[in-house]
C-alpha cells in the first residue's frame, strides 16, 4: 500500500510539475478576463483582479497559442513546465509586452516579431509595385529569420516558427495573387457600362442606378460595423455639402446583414446621414457587390452620367484628390 501511495504521489507531483504557470501584471486592462486559446483544441479563461493581476496554472501541450484581453491579442509559445511572468500596459499593448521566467526567450521573440510585422505593414502604403513589395517582404522575413537563429531558443519552438513563417509567406503570396486579379478586374471595368443595382432606399421604395442617369454617381460601399467606413462619414458629409446642387449624386450602399437592418436605419437617423441611403439585398453576395469584386470596405466607386465606370476603386472622401477630381469633372 505504501509503495502504491508513493508511486501515486510521484505521478501527481510529476503532472503538476509539468503544468504551465502563468502570472501577469496588466496596467490599464481592457477587460476582467484573459483568454488563452489554440484554435478549437484548447481554451482557458483566466480572471484578472482589480489590480490587473492574475496567476494561473494549467496543463497545455507544446505549441503556439493566442492570448486575448477582450480587445487585442498576442501570440504565446507554451510547453509543459513553462513558468512565465508577463508585464504589459494594455494602452500600449504590443509595445509594452515583456516576459520573464522559463520560456521568456521564446515569448519575447514573438513580441518582437509582432513589432517587426507592424513596422513592415506601416511601410506598405509607400510601396508602389508588386516587385517592391516582394523585395520588402523578403527583407522582413530575413530579419525575422536572423533573430530565429539564436541557438538559445527551444528547438521545438524554432520548428513551430519556421512552419508559421512558411504558412505566412504562402498566405501573403495568395493574397498578392488575389489582389492582382482584383486590380485587373477593376481596370477591365473602367470605361465600361457599370453593373446595375435596384435596392431598398431608406426613405422608401427602391432606387435603381438607371434612376440616376444624367449625373455622376459616387457610391460608398459600407456597413455599420465597419470602423474605417464610419471614419469616412464626416469627410463624406463635407464633400456632399460642398457639391450640393451640382451634377452628382452621392449613394451610400450598405452591405449590412438582415439582422442589422434596424441598426442600419437607426444609424442613418441618429447621424443624420445624407445622400441616397440604400441597403444591398444580400450583403456581400449581392449582385452589384460581387460584380465589382468587393471583398473589403469601405470601397468607393465613381460612375459617369452615361452609366459608365470612371473608377471602380475611387479615392476616399478623406483624400484631397477626390475634390480635385470633382472640381475638374463638374466645372
Amino acid at each position: 500500500m505504501k509503495k502504491i501511495s508513493l508511486l501515486l504521489l510521484l505521478f501527481v507531483c510529476g503532472v503538476y510539475a509539468q503544468d504551465v504557470k502563468f502570472t501577469a501584471k496588466i496596467a490599464n486592462r481592457n477587460s476582467d478576463l484573459i483568454t488563452i486559446s489554440k484554435k478549437k483544441e484548447f481554451k482557458k479563461e483566466i480572471a484578472i483582479n482589480k489590480d490587473g493581476v492574475f496567476t494561473a496554472s494549467f496543463a497545455a501541450p507544446s505549441g503556439l497559442y493566442e492570448l486575448h484581453d477582450g480587445t487585442e491579442f498576442t501570440t504565446l509559445y507554451l510547453e509543459p513546465g513553462t513558468d512565465l511572468i508577463l508585464t504589459m500596459d494594455a494602452k500600449k499593448f504590443d509595445e509594452s509586452i515583456v516576459y520573464k521566467g522559463k520560456g521568456e526567450k521564446e515569448n519575447n521573440f514573438l513580441a518582437q516579431k509582432t513589432l517587426m510585422e507592424e513596422e513592415f505593414q506601416n511601410g506598405i502604403p509607400q510601396i508602389k509595385s508588386q516587385a517592391d513589395f516582394d523585395k520588402a517582404f523578403a527583407a522582413h522575413n530575413a530579419k525575422v529569420a536572423e533573430k530565429l537563429n539564436d541557438k538559445s531558443l527551444d528547438p521545438d519552438f524554432k520548428a513551430a516558427m519556421e512552419k508559421m513563417m512558411k504558412e505566412e509567406a504562402e498566405a501573403v503570396a495568395a493574397q498578392a495573387e488575389a489582389e492582382q486579379a482584383q486590380e485587373l478586374a477593376k481596370q477591365k471595368l473602367t470605361g465600361s457600362v457599370s453593373p446595375s443595382f435596384d435596392y431598398e432606399n431608406f426613405k422608401g421604395g427602391k432606387t435603381k442606378l438607371e434612376d440616376l442617369r444624367g449625373k455622376y454617381v459616387y457610391i460608398d460601399v459600407w456597413a455599420t460595423w465597419c470602423g474605417p467606413c464610419r471614419g469616412e462619414i464626416p469627410f463624406l458629409q463635407k464633400v456632399e455639402e460642398k457639391y450640393e446642387g451640382k451634377n452628382i449624386a452621392f449613394v451610400s450602399l450598405s452591405v449590412d446583414e438582415k439582422k442589422d437592418y434596424e441598426k442600419w436605419k437607426k444609424m442613418i437617423a441618429d447621424k443624420s446621414l445624407g445622400g441616397i441611403q440604400l441597403i444591398a439585398d444580400n450583403n456581400w453576395s449581392s449582385d452589384f457587390v460581387t460584380a465589382y469584386g468587393i471583398n473589403s470596405i469601405p470601397r468607393f466607386i465613381l460612375i459617369d452620367p452615361k452609366g459608365n465606370v470612371v473608377n471602380a476603386d475611387a479615392a476616399r472622401p478623406s483624400d484631397p484628390e477626390l475634390q480635385v477630381l470633382f472640381d475638374r469633372l463638374l466645372k
